[in-house]
């Protein structure tokens, strides 16, 4: 597996159209508003996905070590990815999310 390329970068999301501001503590890779995200990383940072399509998330995971993880599936390519939530997320979509069984 391929090394985390960190790139904390500010967006706007292809999706609620939100400015994502930076996480600073570590790497933005969703919005915090809507939780979804961009297919565009094959390993984390490396932006060699060339799908691009929408990353929806559908539902949610809970690591004890890592926190609660945002479960998405593509709705170009139809790829199942995971990201951990980030401090900031929107909360009640969370506690939505985990209503879904994956």
């Amino acid at each position: 597996m391929r090394n985390f390329t960190e790139i904390d970068e500010e967006f706007v999301c292809e999706n609620c159209g939100k400015n994502v501001p930076k996480l600073i503590y570590s790497c933005r890779d969703h919005c915090p508003y809507c939780l979804y995200a961009k297919h565009v990383d094959i390993f984390p940072g490396d932006r060699m996905e060339e799908c691009h399509g929408m990353l929806e998330p559908i539902g949610i995971e809970n690591n004890p070590k890592k926190g609660y993880v945002i479960v998405y599936k593509c709705k170009k390519c139809g790829k199942i990815r995971k990201n951990i939530a980030a401090k900031d997320d929107n909360m009640a979509l969370i506690i939505k999310l985990s209503a879904n069984p994956i």
